[in-house]
């Protein structure tokens, strides 16, 4: 009887074993992409025309992936006022509507966070993102509010994205520095309503 337990239990033992290594096999088939792959999806999911002029373009396609499907920076800082959302009238995917950005105002700021306002993080005629990258990594790391409204950002989730790689910061401002400028600076004290033809 004794040997019987001990061989039911030897193949019980062997048949989990089995199904772990037959289950890790399988969930290495679906490991997520490697940056190659995150590159080329960056570039099918962003939402606005890109110049890629002088660019890096790898990290341009990667700060797409990590803006628009990891980063959910759109529902922060793009703003229709008037469907008040992100989107489109019609592309709400909030209300079971395909998914239709509001591209004349992608990440250009204003969305109202009780006495803030989300900032236009769209490049200036400069082609930079507000002071450049330095001040965009302060931003980024240590949630520095570049018009001092506050002593750190309040609304935007920097002590989250402070944890990011700095390759992964340096291409999502990559990514910021191609996109379309939107006019205006919702949210910010200066008030630049010529921030495109400067």
């Amino acid at each position: 009887m004794r040997k019987k337990v001990v061989g039911v239990s030897v193949a019980m033992i062997a048949l989990a074993t089995g199904g772990f290594f037959a289950t890790s096999t399988r969930s290495n088939a679906a490991q997520p992409p490697d940056d190659e792959s995150k590159i080329q999806i960056g570039f099918a999911i962003a939402p606005v025309p890109l110049n890629l002029k002088g660019k890096n373009r790898a990290k341009v396609g990667l700060g797409s992936y990590l803006v628009n499907a990891v980063g959910v920076c759109n529902e922060c800082h793009t703003w229709n006022a008037a469907t008040q959302s992100a989107y489109e009238a019609g592309g709400n995917p909030f209300q079971g509507q395909p998914v239709q950005i509001f591209t004349a105002g992608y990440l250009g700021g204003g969305r109202p966070f009780g006495p803030f306002k989300s900032r236009n993080i769209t490049p200036d005629a400069s082609g930079q993102v507000s002071d450049g990258y330095a001040t965009f990594q302060k931003i980024m790391r240590h949630g520095f509010d570049t018009e001092g409204i506050t002593p750190v950002l309040q609304v935007m989730p920097w002590p989250v994205y402070r944890n990011m790689s700095e390759n992964d910061l340096q291409a999502i401002y990559e990514y910021l520095t191609s996109i379309p400028c939107v006019e205006g600076t919702p949210g910010e004290l200066t008030n630049n309503t010529n921030r495109c033809s400067n």
